[in-house]
C-alpha cells in the first residue's frame, strides 16, 4: 500500500482532482442516504393511509417527487465525479509514464546492458496500466460507497447499537482474512509479473530482429521460448487462484453468518414492535447499502493487489540510481506532461569552459571492466592534441569502442581519468560534455520518422538548407532526392526502408550537422561501397579540418591518412606513432600492412580478426 501512496505523492499536482473526487463522493453518499429515509416516510404514510389516516395522495406525490429530485442530483454528481476520476486517471498515467521514461533516460548504460528492451517497455505498460485503472475504479465507484457506509453506520447506530456493531465487525474480519491472503498471494503475483516481463521482452526482441529469426528458421524456437513463460504463469496461477478463492469462500461465509444475525435482529425487533414497518424498510435498505461495498471487496482487493505489485515494480525502477550529472532530473518529467506553452523545454546547454591550452582528449592510466572481473582496458594512457586526427587500431574486442564509451561518459573508468578539453568527464554535466562530441557509430542507429528528422536529431532547430547541405557533404542528397517525398520520406523502424549504406550516410550527415568540436568516427564508413566511401570521406575530411578526430576504422586506406595511430593489444596501448613510423616498427600496424599484401587465406583470416577489410 505504501507504494500506491508514493505514486499519489509523485502526482501530488493532481490534488484539485483528489479534492473534487472526494467532494463528489461525499455528495453521492449524502444523496444515497436520503433515499432510504424518503422510502421510510412513504412506507409509514402508506400504512397510515391504509388505516384511514395520513395526508392523502398529495403527500405521496411529494415524496415521489423527492425521490425524483434526489435521483437527478445523484446522477449529476455521480457523473461529475466520474468525469473527474476519468481525467485524474489519464493525467496520473501521463505523469507516471513521463516520470518512468525520464528515469530510463537518466539511468547509466550499465542498467540497460542487463535488461531486455521489451522487458523495460512491458514493465511500463503493465505497472502503470494496472495502477491507473485501480485508482480510476476506486475514485469512481468505491470511494462514494465507502463514505456511504460510514453514514449508514451512524444512522443504524441510532436505531440499534447491535446492528451497528455487527456491520462494523465485517470490515476488520475482511481485512484480517485479506492480509492472510496477500501474504501468500503477492510473491506469486511477482513471479507471474517476472514471467510476463521476460516474455514481453523476448517478443519485442524477436519482432525487432524478425529478419534474423526468419533467416535462421527460428520461428518455432522463439514461439516455444515465449510460450514456456506463459505456461509457467499458468502453473503459478493454479495455486495462486486456488488459494485466493478458498480464502474468498471463508470471507463470504463469515459475512453470510454476520448478515444472518443482522436480518434476524431486524425481523424479530419489528415483529415485537420495537421498529415500525417503515423503520424496518429503512434498516433493510441501509444494510443493503453497507453490504454492497463488501460484495465488491473481492474485486477491489484483487485490483489493489495487482496495482500494489505493479506499483512495486515501478517504484523499484524509480529507485535505480541515475548516471552522475544526468541531463535532467526526474522532476523535469512533470513539465513535459503539461500543455504546451508552460515552459516545457529542456534547459539550454551551459557554455563550454574549455581549458586554454593542453590536449583535447587525455587518458591517464585508465582501467575498465564491464563485469568487475575481466578488464577490457588496462592502464591506458595517451593524449590527442586539438585538431589532430588519431586512429585506434586493435583486434576485435580489444577496447577501441570501450574508449569511445568512456569518452562519452556512458561508463566511468574503474581507475585513472578521462579528460575532454581539460575537464574530467566524470565531473562534467553530461549534456554539456556530449554537446561537444559528434559521433557516427558502427551501427548507424536511426529512428522511425523522416530523413529530415533523423539528420536534424542533434540540431532540431536546423534549417532546411542546413540539413540539405549536411546531406550533400555526406553523399546522401542524391538518393534522398530520388525518394517520393524527399527529406520527408518515412524510413521505418531503425531505418529499415533504407539500405545499409544509405543509413550510414544519413548517420554521417547527422554528425556533420551537429558540427561539434570533437568528432568520433566508430567505423563510420564500414557500410559504404568504395565509390560512396570516397564521396563521404571528402565530406568527412572537410569536417575534420581543424577538429579533433578519433577514428576507429575498418579500412587501412582510412588509417593511413591520420596524423597518428594508437594500437591496442589485449586492452593495453602497444604503440603510438605516425603511419610511416608504425609501418616500420614491426608492431600491429606493420603486421596489418603485411597481411593486406598477402594473398593467403590464413593471412586474410588474421586480417579480419582486426576488423580490417583493406
Amino acid at each position: 500500500m505504501r507504494s500506491l501512496l508514493r505514486l499519489l505523492h509523485l502526482a501530488r499536482e493532481l490534488w484539485p482532482y483528489y479534492v473534487g473526487i472526494a467532494l463528489a463522493a461525499l455528495a453521492i453518499a449524502g444523496t444515497a442516504l436520503v433515499t432510504p429515509f424518503i422510502i421510510k416516510a412513504a412506507t409509514d404514510e402508506i400504512v397510515l393511509q391504509m388505516q384511514g389516516q395520513g395526508g392523502g395522495a398529495a403527500e405521496l406525490l411529494w415524496l415521489a417527487g423527492g425521490l425524483l429530485l434526489v435521483e437527478l442530483v445523484s446522477t449529476v454528481v455521480a457523473n461529475a465525479g466520474g468525469y473527474l476520476g476519468d481525467v485524474m486517471s489519464v493525467k496520473l498515467r501521463a505523469i507516471l509514464s513521463s516520470r518512468y521514461y525520464a528515469k530510463m533516460l537518466t539511468l547509466p548504460q550499465r542498467f540497460f546492458d542487463g535488461q531486455l528492451t521489451g522487458t523495460v517497455i512491458n514493465r511500463l505498460t503493465r505497472s502503470i496500466t494496472e495502477t491507473s485503472q485501480f485508482f480510476q475504479m476506486f475514485a469512481n465507484t468505491f470511494l462514494p460507497l465507502l463514505l456511504t457506509v460510514l453514514a449508514v453506520l451512524i444512522v443504524t447506530a441510532t436505531y440499534s447499537v447491535w446492528l451497528a456493531i455487527l456491520l462494523v465487525v465485517i470490515y476488520p474480519i475482511f481485512m484480517w482474512l485479506t492480509a492472510l491472503t496477500s501474504k501468500h498471494w503477492q510473491p506469486l503475483e511477482q513471479q507471474k509479473n517476472q514471467h510476463f516481463d521476460i516474455a514481453g521482452g523476448r517478443f519485442a526482441e524477436a519482432i525487432g530482429q524478425i529478419r534474423v529469426v526468419k533467416s535462421f528458421t527460428a520461428e518455432l524456437r522463439e514461439l516455444r521460448v515465449f510460450n514456456e513463460r506463459y505456461v509457467r504463469t499458468v502453473e503459478v496461477t493454479h495455486g495462486q487462484s486456488r488459494y485466493w478463492h478458498l480464502m474468498d469462500v471463508a470471507r463470504r461465509g463469515a459475512f453470510a453468518l454476520i448478515f444472518f444475525g443482522i436480518y434476524a435482529i431486524i425481523f424479530t425487533s419489528t415483529a415485537s414492535g420495537a421498529f415500525s414497518l417503515g423503520a424496518m424498510v429503512l434498516l433493510i435498505q441501509l444494510v443493503a447499502m453497507a453490504k454492497q461495498p463488501v460484495s465488491m471487496m473481492s474485486y477491489l482487493v484483487d485490483s489493489s493487489q495487482r496495482a500494489i505489485a505493479g506499483s512495486t515494480s515501478y517504484i523499484e525502477a524509480l529507485d535505480e540510481l541515475p548516471e552522475p550529472h544526468a541531463p535532467f532530473g526526474q522532476e523535469a518529467a512533470l513539465s513535459f506532461t503539461r500543455p504546451a506553452g508552460n515552459g516545457a523545454t529542456q534547459a539550454a546547454v551551459a557554455p563550454w569552459q574549455a581549458a586554454s591550452a593542453g590536449p583535447a582528449i587525455s587518458l591517464g592510466h585508465v582501467s575498465f571492466s564491464y563485469d568487475g572481473a575481466s578488464e577490457v582496458l588496462q592502464d591506458v594512457t595517451f593524449s590527442v592534441a586539438p585538431g589532430e586526427r588519431v586512429a585506434l587500431v586493435g583486434e576485435s574486442g580489444g577496447g577501441k569502442t570501450t574508449l569511445v564509451n568512456l569518452l562519452l561518459g556512458l561508463y566511468r573508468p574503474d581507475a585513472g581519468d578521462v579528460q575532454v578539453l581539460g575537464s574530467d568527464v566524470t565531473r562534467l554535466p553530461l549534456q554539456q560534455l556530449r554537446a561537444q562530441i559528434g559521433v557516427v557509430f558502427q551501427d548507424s542507429a536511426l529512428f522511425s520518422g523522416t530523413i529530415r528528422e533523423n539528420i536534424a536529431y542533434g540540431r532540431p532547430d536546423a534549417t532546411a538548407a542546413q540539413i540539405e547541405d549536411a546531406a550533400r557533404r555526406a553523399n546522401a542528397h542524391e538518393f534522398v532526392s530520388r525518394l517520393t517525398h524527399g527529406y520527408d520520406s518515412e524510413i521505418g523502424e531503425r531505418g529499415i526502408k533504407l539500405s545499409g549504406g544509405q543509413k550510414q550516410r544519413v548517420a554521417v550527415a547527422r554528425a556533420l550537422l551537429k558540427d561539434a568540436p570533437i568528432l568520433v568516427l566508430d567505423e563510420a564508413t564500414s557500410a559504404l561501397d568504395s565509390k560512396a566511401e570516397r564521396l563521404v570521406q571528402a565530406g568527412l575530411d572537410a569536417l575534420m579540418a581543424d577538429r579533433t578526430t578519433l577514428i576507429i576504422a575498418h579500412r587501412l586506406s582510412t588509417i593511413s591518412s591520420v596524423d597518428r595511430i594508437i594500437t591496442l593489444r589485449q586492452g593495453r596501448v602497444d604503440e603510438i606513432g605516425t603511419p610511416a613510423q608504425l609501418a616500420q616498427s614491426g608492431g600491429i600496424y606493420a603486421e596489418l600492412l603485411a597481411l593486406q599484401a598477402s594473398a593467403s587465406k590464413a593471412d586474410r583470416k588474421r586480417l579480419h580478426a582486426y576488423d580490417i577489410t583493406g
